[in-house]
C-alpha cells in the first residue's frame, strides 16, 4: 500500500486529509510537529509528504529538501493556510510536487494526489535502458538528483535546452552528458564560448565565411554551426551574445539554414542547440538586453543547476574523486583524509561550485606530495584563511586568551604533535569502523595496505 505522511498541527485538517487519503485506498499517518516529521520520515517508506508552512517548531518550507533526502525520496505537497507568491516560489525551487493554499477541495487534494503517484509509479518501473550516462558528475544530493532527472529527459529528445547556474556548477559537464546520451551521441559536440568571441568576428566564427569577404580572409573556412551538422552545438554563456548577432542566431535557429559571409547561397544545417549562462537571463529580457523571442525558442527545455553551497553531501564525493584524479595523474599513491580535512570541506562555502574545489583538491595533492593523508593545512591559503576568520567570529570573544597579551597554556601542544595525535585517532576511528579489518581499512582511507601497515606500526595500534 502506498504510504502517506501529514505534518500539521491542526487536528482538524489531519482528520479531513486522512479520510481523503484513505478512501483513495492509501495509508494516512499524522504527526503535530517538524521534529516528529522528520524522524518519522527517517522510519518507513513513504511515498508522499503533506506539509504545513507554520508548525510550532519550525518552517515547513525551509524544510522540503530535508524531507526529500529521506530514503524513500518522497515527494513532498506543501499544504498551508497563508499561501504567497514568494512561497510557492521556494517551494517549486526547493522541489516541492505542489503548493496547495487552504481551505482546499476535496477535489484539489485528490488530483493533485493522484497524478503525483501515477507519475512516480511510472518512473518506478521505467525499463533500465534508459538509465542517464554521467561518468563525469559526482554527486547524489536530491537538488542534483533533479537535475540529472530534467537532463534525462532532455537526452530522450531533439528539443533545445538552456542550462542555468552559477559559473563553476557543471554546465558543460550537463550539456556534453545530454548530448552523449542522446540519438546524436556519434556526432559532434561543439562548444562555443560566447563571451570570448569577437564581436567583429561572431558571424564569421559562428556562420563561417569565403575566400576574400573581409581583410585577412585568406582562405574559406567552415563556421562552428556547420561543424555541429549531425550533432550538437553548446552556446556556453548565451547571455554575451550582442542583440544584433542574437538576431542573426534566431534566424538560423528558426531555419537550420546558414550563408557564410560573403557567400551567395544558404546551406541546410541538422544541429541540436544546447545553451548556458550564469546571469540572469529573464532579467536580461526585461531590461533589453536579451531578445525575448530568441530566449523562448532556446529554453523549450530549461535545467538549473544548483550551487554546492546547497548540495554540501556532494562535496566529499566530489573531493575524493578529485583526489584519486590527481594522484593518479602526477603519478602519486592514492591520498586519505583526515578527519579536520573533510570538515573544512563542508564548512568552506565554495563561491566558485565544483570547479573551484577540484582546483582546490589538486592544489592540496601537490602541496601534500607523498604524505598519504590530506589535513587542512595542504589546503590554499585563501581557504584557510576564510575558515579560521569564520572560526573567530563564530566563537566567544569573552575568555579568548589574546596572542599579544595572555600566556597560552602550557600543555598547548606543538603543530607537529598536534598533527601526529589527529593522525592516531582518525586510524583508531577508521579499524573500529573497518572491525579491524585492513582490506576495510583500505577502502575507508583510499591508503595502499602498506600505507595502513605503515601507520599501524608507526602509532603503535593493536588490531
Amino acid at each position: 500500500m502506498k504510504q502517506v505522511l501529514i505534518i500539521d498541527d491542526d487536528p482538524g485538517v489531519c482528520g479531513f486529509m486522512e479520510d481523503i487519503i484513505v478512501s483513495m485506498g492509501y495509508g494516512a499517518t499524522c504527526v503535530s510537529t517538524l521534529e516528529k516529521g522528520k524522524k518519522t520520515a527517517l522510519s518507513a517508506h513513504w511515498d508522499v509528504i503533506f506539509l504545513d508552512v507554520h508548525l510550532p517548531d519550525g518552517s515547513g518550507l525551509a524544510a522540503v529538501s530535508h524531507f526529500r533526502k529521506a530514503p524513500s525520496s518522497p515527494s513532498v505537497i506543501i499544504l498551508t493556510g497563508e499561501g504567497t507568491a514568494d512561497g510557492a516560489a521556494q517551494a517549486i525551487q526547493s522541489g516541492a510536487w505542489d503548493y496547495i493554499v487552504k481551505p482546499a477541495t476535496i477535489d484539489a487534494i485528490r488530483l493533485s494526489l493522484k497524478h503525483v503517484m501515477e507519475i512516480r509509479q511510472a518512473r518506478g518501473t521505467a525499463s533500465p535502458s534508459l538509465r542517464f550516462k554521467r561518468e563525469m558528475i559526482a554527486g547524489d544530493s536530491p537538488e542534483l538528483s533533479d537535475a540529472l532527472a530534467a537532463a534525462t529527459d532532455a537526452s530522450g529528445s531533439d528539443a533545445n535546452v538552456l542550462i542555468t547556474g552559477e559559473s563553476g556548477t557543471g554546465k558543460e559537464l550537463f550539456a556534453r552528458a545530454i548530448h552523449e546520451n542522446s540519438a546524436r551521441a556519434k556526432g559532434p559536440f561543439v562548444v562555443v564560448d560566447c563571451a570570448a568571441l569577437p564581436e567583429s568576428l561572431v558571424e564569421s566564427v559562428l556562420f563561417g565565411h569565403e575566400k576574400g569577404a573581409f581583410t585577412g580572409a585568406t582562405r574559406s573556412q567552415e563556421g562552428l554551426i556547420r561543424e555541429a551538422d549531425g550533432g550538437t552545438i553548446f552556446l556556453d554563456e548565451l547571455g554575451e551574445l550582442s542583440p544584433s548577432n542574437q538576431k542573426r542566431f534566431l534566424r538560423v535557429l528558426q531555419e537550420k539554414r546558414i550563408r557564410s559571409v560573403g557567400g551567395d547561397r544558404e546551406a541546410e544545417v541538422d544541429f541540436r542547440l544546447i545553451a548556458a549562462t550564469h546571469r540572469d537571463i529573464q532579467g536580461l529580457v526585461r531590461e533589453g538586453a536579451f531578445r525575448e523571442d530568441l530566449l523562448f525558442r532556446i529554453r523549450s527545455l530549461t535545467i538549473a543547476l544548483p550551487p554546492l553551497r546547497i548540495r554540501r553531501g556532494d562535496t566529499h564525493i566530489i573531493a575524493m574523486r578529485a583526489v584519486e584524479t590527481c594522484c593518479h595523474r602526477f603519478g602519486l599513491a592514492d591520498k586519505g583524509f583526515y578527519p579536520e580535512f573533510l570538515e573544512a570541506l563542508t564548512r568552506y562555502p565554495w563561491p566558485g561550485n565544483a570547479r573551484e574545489l577540484i582546483a582546490a583538491m589538486e592544489a592540496a595533492v601537490i602541496r601534500a606530495k607523498t604524505e598519504p593523508l590530506l589535513h587542512p593545512i595542504h589546503l590554499p591559503v585563501h581557504i584557510r584563511t576564510e575558515l579560521a576568520q569564520a572560526a573567530v567570529q563564530s566563537s566567544p570573544s569573552k575568555g579568548t586568551p589574546s596572542i599579544e597579551g595572555d600566556t597560552p597554556p602550557a600543555d598547548t601542544p606543538c603543530h607537529a604533535k598536534h598533527m601526529e595525535t589527529s593522525e592516531k585517532r582518525y586510524l583508531q576511528e577508521v579499524s573500529t569502523l573497518a572491525n579491524n579489518n585492513i582490506q576495510e581499512m583500505c577502502r575507508l582511507t583510499n591508503l595502499s595496505r602498506a600505507q595502513v601497515y605503515r601507520l599501524i606500526k608507526k602509532h603503535n595500534i593493536t588490531l
